[in-house]
């Protein structure tokens, strides 16, 4: 099956960073979470995506088709809400229902209603006067309207309160359930993409470490917990990344099965996307 999103190799080179020849692909019907630790290039990724940046390298396609190719008929099946909503402050939920009609073809102003309800937002009130959380909803309502197939989300439930950002998570999970939508979501609430991620893409230092199955990492990988003496007989092709800490080495292993069957004298847990997250930023790697 084609993917709704396929990135190849996306390249991009400023003074002080690289994004270095990033790859993933979205199936359609699937939540894809974006990770990474401040800097390490998740909006960078996202920009170039929807080429808001030039890249330098690479190949971006939707449904098989690069952005270039038919600009706005791509950019009509893409909702978009960023970290910073950029309304102006004067408009209102109304105001932008009005212009939002005449920018998109497929605007729907009874699905958006229906949002501006479901999300408590009042219509008519001037957005200078919502919260930070109400204007994200409203951007998150406003890109849900013109029935985008894929929503692309830069940090957009970091505002929320936690039962509001459940609500949201369960409207997320709601839009692909037909299995022809998809999300891009990048965030660093890890609970959040534990609870609807499909698939996780860890990007490091402007490079992606690895994209793989949420369920693969949830079930799969884990820590082991050991000595000095324990640490020095694991056999060092099976570590991901380790880290000491006072007198106790945490090890990230891909097979935590296999682990237990082969280091019975040390503790193996389950790992976290924290978990994994924090072993590759904070730990190291096996030279």
């Amino acid at each position: 099956m084609e993917p709704i999103l396929q990135v190849e190799n996306l390249t991009k080179q400023y003074p002080d960073f690289k994004l270095d020849h990033v790859s993933f692909s979205i199936p359609k019907g699937a939540i894809m979470g974006l990770i990474g630790e401040n800097g390490a290039g998740k909006s960078t990724t996202i920009n170039a995506i929807l080429d808001l940046i030039s890249k330098d390298e690479g190949v971006v396609k939707f449904w098989g088709q690069e952005l270039s190719s038919d600009p706005r008929n791509i950019k009509e099946s893409i909702g978009v809400v960023f970290d910073g909503i950029n309304f102006y402050e004067t408009l209102t939920p109304a105001k932008i229902g009005r212009i939002s009609a005449a920018a998109y073809k497929q605007w729907d102003e009874a699905v958006y209603d229906n949002y501006l309800k479901r999300l408590q937002l009042p219509p008519h009130k001037e957005v200078k006067t919502f919260s930070r959380g109400m204007k994200m909803k409203l951007g998150i309502a406003a890109a849900l309207s013109h029935k985008p197939k894929l929503l692309i989300l830069d940090e957009a439930t970091g505002g929320l309160d936690p039962v509001m950002r459940d609500d949201m998570l369960d409207l997320f999970l709601d839009f692909v359930q037909d299995e022809n939508h998809s999300i891009l979501m990048s965030s660093h609430i890890s609970t959040d993409l534990e609870k609807v991620a499909d698939y996780i893409t860890f990007i490091h230092k402007g490079e992606v470490l690895f994209s793989k199955q949420k369920d693969e990492l949830r079930y799969h990988y884990g820590i082991i917990r050991c000595t000095t003496a324990q640490f020095d007989v694991i056999d060092k092709s099976e570590i991901l990344a380790y880290r000491k800490r006072d007198y106790q080495w945490d090890v990230l292993v891909a097979d935590k099965e296999k682990a237990r069957r082969k280091y019975k004298a040390s503790v193996i847990d389950n790992a976290s996307i924290d978990d994994i997250l924090l072993l590759y930023v904070k730990g190291e790697q096996v030279k």
